[in-house]
């Protein structure tokens, strides 16, 4: 398997685990506080992430890398978060996935501003309809849904992809899992901080579900995905594999249906559907430009994920 089929192989497990996050973030909002969701699953996973640094031996990040990790923890490990479970209580999680749909634009354009990379006009065709058709939705979807809980999630969606394509630049340096361990590391004083002062007063009322909820988005959804991510967008460049959360809201729909019940209608199947549909296109369109990076560099930095 060659460096860029293995980095989207290993993006699409990174997907495969981010689409639970809403359904569990819906789930765990249901009995705990958004803020405190937050935090907890911030402080859970930036422990964990600290073990693994300290028991492999992990050198420190240089000094210009804490800006750029300061970046990717206000993006993954703080904004979108926060922002998602404060959306969670206005809108259903199945339409809340539908907005996932434009992250890949989101991550692409930021690829391009951050990652050093140019994609073929064509590229930001395909990425443009899959992006025209999420927003087409929710503007039809406008008048049964919060504008509250639409704005939130687009703001979450812009952060999302600031911090994704932050943290595969970082990722050709230090590592996939490396840079998720320091941004969850850095944000972690601060996390715990916060967790201590929005401790729920009484625990009584919060039921398996919700700890199940926190669980998977402290483990996997704040950890273990982003191990693959960004190891896939290092490896496979982060416009072309970004691409690959255009399924993210087909797995997240899929999820919301068998363990929420929540109704998913064909208008919201169709949308997920074409923009799915657009993954190909894009795909075929996306050839990074790597030239400030050689690739057998930025394929040995990113092996060690």
């Amino acid at each position: 398997m060659d460096k860029t089929t293995e980095g989207w192989f290993s993006g699409f497990l990174g997907v495969l685990i981010f689409s639970g996050s809403l359904p569990a973030t819906r789930i765990a909002v249901a009995d705990l506080d958004p803020l405190f969701l937050t935090v907890a699953r911030a402080s859970i996973a930036g422990l964990l992430g600290a073990a693994l640094l300290l028991a492999l031996r992990q050198r420190r990040p240089a000094r210009h890398d804490l800006l750029p990790l300061a970046v990717v923890a206000l993006g993954v490990v703080i904004g979108f978060p926060l922002l998602t479970a404060l959306a969670l209580q206005h809108v259903t999680a199945a339409h809340s996935i539908v907005f996932i749909g434009l992250l890949p634009l989101a991550t692409a354009i930021f690829g391009v501003v951050r990652g050093n990379e140019r994609p073929r006009p064509a590229f930001w065709v395909f990425s443009g309809i899959g992006g025209c058709l999420v927003a087409g939705f929710a503007l039809v979807q406008g008048a049964s849904t919060s504008a509250l809980g639409d704005l939130l999630m687009v703001a979450a969606v812009l952060l999302c992809g600031l911090g994704y394509a932050e943290g595969a630049t970082l990722a050709r340096r230090l590592g996939g899992w490396q840079v998720i361990s320091w941004a969850l590391v850095l944000s972690l004083p601060f996390m715990v901080g916060l967790a201590l002062l929005t401790l729920p007063s009484s625990w009584a009322g919060i039921g398996l579900p919700a700890w199940l909820g926190l669980t998977y988005v402290s483990l996997f959804s704040m950890l273990i995905g982003f191990v693959f991510w960004y190891r896939g967008l290092a490896l496979g460049g982060i416009a072309g594999v970004g691409q690959l959360q255009l399924l993210q809201p087909f797995f997240g729909l899929a999820l919301s249906s068998v363990l929420l019940n929540e109704a998913v209608g064909w208008p919201m199947i169709a949308v997920t559907l074409g923009v799915i549909l657009c993954v190909a296109g894009a795909k075929h369109f996306a050839k990074p430009d790597r030239t400030n990076v050689p690739l057998t560099a930025q394929a040995e930095a990113a092996s060690r994920s």
